[in-house]
């Protein structure tokens, strides 16, 4: 039924409903919702976010960042909920395999690595940050403990049963602001639950705003969540209340690195200071999982949304996603990421410099590198929109 449905939005949008002539065109709530993002709004979004360091999962400063992205969801008018979890996980549960800077010829999750190959990997030195401030305030190391991340739902009017799950993770390392990884996938929720939340929006189909917790462990608390709410998709609790603590999942987008895309790096590993003009957004399924039929129609999607309203940058659609937060949703709901490079055989090549580096701050990336965050939004916000039957109050 989730292909169904996805592939039903793609062909009615192929439909004529007469002659263009025969009446005027109503007002597409679409367009409506995808101009209330704001490059600025945006970007400062992401610059409170730096505000806590690299945000790391396990310290005081990922629990004070916690508590204000909660506090800004429910000013949007999203009532914000937290999942509670342990970590490390209790014994006798799975341990994800996760590496960091694959060197095989195959790339994690499947991709053929090509062009020039820069050593990357995770920075763990205190040193190496030149911000005295900054390398004090990420200086508490993480403690093992109950562990937290934040969601918030727009209820459908219709089917409140069914949703779309938006999200990012919030938490970072590499003793940086984690600013790009992954404050502009965060802030891009956040902006999406801003704009979705509004009073006059009404949806047919809920939507969740999920900022996980744990990514960069290796995706432990988007794994503990799967493990603790599959179970329970669709299910009305309590019975005849019309509520569904966890509706049936229609779909996962995920949000991971979103600013920098600046090309291969040259011969010397060296790479250009400015955003390519032919820069894109990497729209990733993985062609191994047992929905990848859906979750490629999911990534269709998202190149029409972006074909038809995103401004300036365009998708390219791949079939090798790995090691993001949509990874332990795979096999339950058709599922993606949305990305500045392809994971595997990009990231991992060292296309962005700043992966996990103490350079991973507000300060080093520019106002078009910001602009490619913003055409993501651009990109997600109007394929939920059409997907979750948005509409304006008197539109």
């Amino acid at each position: 039924m989730r292909a169904l449905h996805l592939l039903s939005l793609a062909c009615s949008a192929a439909i004529l409903c007469g002659p263009a002539w025969a009446q005027p065109a109503a007002p597409d709530p679409v367009a409506a919702l995808v101009k209330r993002l704001d490059l600025t709004r945006y970007m400062a979004t992401i610059k409170s976010l730096t505000l806590f360091g690299d945000r790391r999962q396990g310290t005081d400063r990922n629990r004070a960042a916690l508590d204000w992205i909660e506090g800004q969801l429910k000013s949007y008018g999203c009532a914000a909920e937290r999942f509670p979890y342990q970590y490390p996980p209790p014994a006798g549960a799975p341990v994800p395999v996760r590496a960091t800077a694959p060197t095989s010829e195959i790339s994690v999750g499947g991709g053929r690595r090509r062009g020039v190959r820069v050593a990357t990997g995770v920075n763990d030195d205190p040193e190496a940050q030149p911000d005295l401030t900054l390398r004090r305030l990420n200086n508490q190391p993480s403690a093992p403990g109950p562990r937290e991340e934040i969601y918030c739902t727009k209820i459908g009017a219709e089917r409140p049963g069914e949703m779309y799950i938006v999200s990012a993770h919030m938490d970072g390392i590499g003793w940086g602001e984690a600013a790009n990884d992954d404050g502009s996938g965060t802030a891009l929720v956040m902006e999406l639950a801003r704009i979705l939340s509004s009073p006059d929006v009404r949806t047919i189909r809920s939507i969740r705003f999920i900022l996980w917790n744990n990514e960069e462990t290796g995706l432990n608390g988007a794994r503990a969540y799967v493990q603790a709410r599959s179970a329970l998709q669709g299910k009305e609790t309590p019975a005849g209340s019309g509520r569904f603590p966890e509706p049936k999942w229609l779909g996962m987008i995920q949000h991971d690195m979103l600013l920098f895309d600046h090309g291969m790096p040259r011969p010397d590993g060296t790479l250009a200071k400015e955003q390519r003009p032919e820069a894109d957004i990497n729209v990733e399924y993985q062609e191994s999982s047992k929905l990848a039929g859906p979750s490629q129609a999911l990534a269709w999607e998202l190149e029409r949304a972006n074909e038809a309203y995103a401004v300036t940058y365009p998708v390219t659609v791949g079939s090798h996603m790995t090691n993001t937060d949509s990874t332990p949703f795979q096999d339950f709901a058709p599922s993606i990421s949305v990305r500045e490079n392809e994971r595997g055989t990009q990231v991992g090549n060292g296309w962005d410099p700043h992966w996990h580096q103490p350079t991973d701050i507000y300060a080093n990336f520019t106002d078009k590198d910001f602009q490619l965050g913003l055409n993501a939004a651009q990109t997600t916000l109007a394929a939920v929109a059409r997907l979750s039957g948005a509409t304006l109050a008197g539109k």
